[in-house]
């Protein structure tokens, strides 16, 4: 798209309406678009063709539409985060993604959906309400970048932004069969933010193909030094060919992480997967690292940055915050500092072990999501395989438990359940390779465009 609007084969414009005309036929089902400011793009647009015409620099996402995820703030464009106590906040500044995606050519034509606040990974809330997954809509989407990932499958946008704390944008990858990356900690700038110095949450991109994945990953990534994480790398360093010969590369194949409850399913579908490493000559080896004390270094980690970010909030705003939330502020409140001194070192020796266990594998390969999407009348699974699930975050320790080693990861579309239900295979890599990441993920889809078609496959929304 982008290559023809540079062309002049399709302008802004047409381009932006065409995009508004598949909002308005597939949205007011799926609900992925919560926010819409159709005006505001077309006039964009048409400041993008004209600046075009006179023959200014285009960036990267010259005239490609994207809506941004409701957590990011946006200038004078309605900012929830899916809360009753934000249902109305307009903000006076769009936070630094938003700039940077605007400056790269990128048009702005609304939010996508969320948990509130981000909180889960099944997009619901009290302000939009539910959003449903193109693939089957008695189902759910995952979450937090839910309406993200509905948006991409269903064709309302061409890329989109999302945030990752314990698996956001891979476990909507997954269950929408889309690309989301997780990227490494400091890889996108967060400005302004709430946890400066924290590796949890991260920001990233998300789009139906590795290749635009990689795109976007250009404009967004980059240093800032109101962001301390921040990597020096530059973004355009990710907009090189993504070609490589995969040859004799090791792989290290997990179906539980050593031992977690894995719906059937899921296993079935990126066993699938399989001959397309070998296929690219990767020499795969079942293994996995220690995951032991990641459950209980994440959740109160998770807890604490809870109570950081809400105990501020005014006597009585509480009512307003759904359970769990409030839940997860409660445990966050009740942590001692002997709690964070032992959270903090299980998270070093399990870095430690899996820095050690990467020196000999190159990748891991495991679930995304240790479910297929469920119900999206339930609010999360409560057992899997007949393990019960202690709290509504425990289903993704296949994703947060990678969190915490603040490695790159990604979710790439293998295949489907017997039931039509997308699968999203999980590939982690090394410490900050995540242009690896996308090499072998490309290298992947590839493949398995070849042999089962995925690139193909559309929600049968249409």
């Amino acid at each position: 798209m982008a290559s023809k609007v540079r062309a002049g084969e399709l302008s802004a414009r047409q381009l932006m309406g065409v995009h508004l005309a598949r909002i308005e036929a597939v949205n007011p089902e799926l609900n992925a678009i919560v926010t819409l400011v159709p005006e505001r793009a077309l006039a964009w647009a048409a400041e993008a063709d004209e600046r075009q015409a006179r023959g200014e620099a285009l960036g990267p996402l010259h005239g490609l539409p994207i809506a941004h995820k409701d957590l990011v703030m946006t200038e004078g464009i309605r900012s929830t985060s899916g809360s009753r106590l934000l249902a109305d906040h307009v903000p006076r500044a769009d936070d630094l993604i938003v700039q940077r995606l605007r400056a790269a050519g990128a048009i702005t034509l609304g939010k996508t959906n969320v948990p509130e606040f981000g909180a889960g990974s099944q997009t619901y809330n009290e302000v939009f309400g539910e959003t449903l997954n193109p693939w089957d809509l008695t189902r759910t989407c995952g979450g937090s970048s839910g309406g993200a990932a509905v948006a991409l499958a269903a064709g309302m946008v061409p890329i989109a932004d999302g945030s990752d704390m314990g698996g956001s944008l891979r476990n909507p990858g997954s269950f929408c069969s889309v690309v989301g990356l997780r990227p490494s900690p400091g890889r996108v700038p967060i400005h302004p933010g709430r946890s400066h110095w924290s590796p949890l949450s991260v920001l990233g991109p998300m789009a139906r193909t590795v290749e635009d994945t990689a795109l976007l990953l250009s404009a967004m990534a980059g240093p800032d030094a109101r962001a301390p994480l921040s990597l020096s790398t530059p973004g355009e360093a990710f907009a090189a060919s993504l070609d490589r010969d995969f040859s004799g590369v090791r792989v290290a194949w997990s179906r539980d992480l050593g031992g977690l409850p894995v719906d059937s399913r899921v296993i079935s579908v990126i066993e699938s997967s399989r001959g397309a490493f070998a296929g690219i000559g990767c020499e795969i080896e079942e293994a996995e690292p220690d995951w032991s004390g990641a459950d209980e270094a994440f959740k109160a980690l998770r807890a604490w940055e809870f109570a950081q970010a809400f105990a501020g909030l005014p006597e009585g705003a509480d009512r307003l915050l759904k359970e769990t939330l409030r839940w997860n502020i409660e445990q966050g409140l009740g942590l001692s500092a002997a709690d964070m001194a032992r959270a903090e070192n299980l998270r070093g020796q399990l870095y430690q072990r899996v820095h050690a266990f990467m020196e000999e594998y190159e990748f891991m390969v495991l679930p995304v999501s240790q479910v297929p999407p469920f119900a999206v009348s339930t609010r999360y699974p409560e057992e899997i395989e007949g393990v019960a699930m202690e709290t509504y975050i425990d289903w993704m320790k296949s994703s947060y438990f990678v969190t915490l080693t603040g490695h790159p990861a990604i979710s790439l579309p293998c295949g489907f359940t017997r039931e039509g239900l997308p699968v999203g295979v999980q590939i982690v890599g090394r410490w900050r390779d995540d242009f690896g990441v996308l090499q072998i993920a490309r290298a992947l889809e590839r493949v398995l465009e070849t042999e089962s078609g995925i690139s193909s496959a559309h929600p049968p929304i249409d």
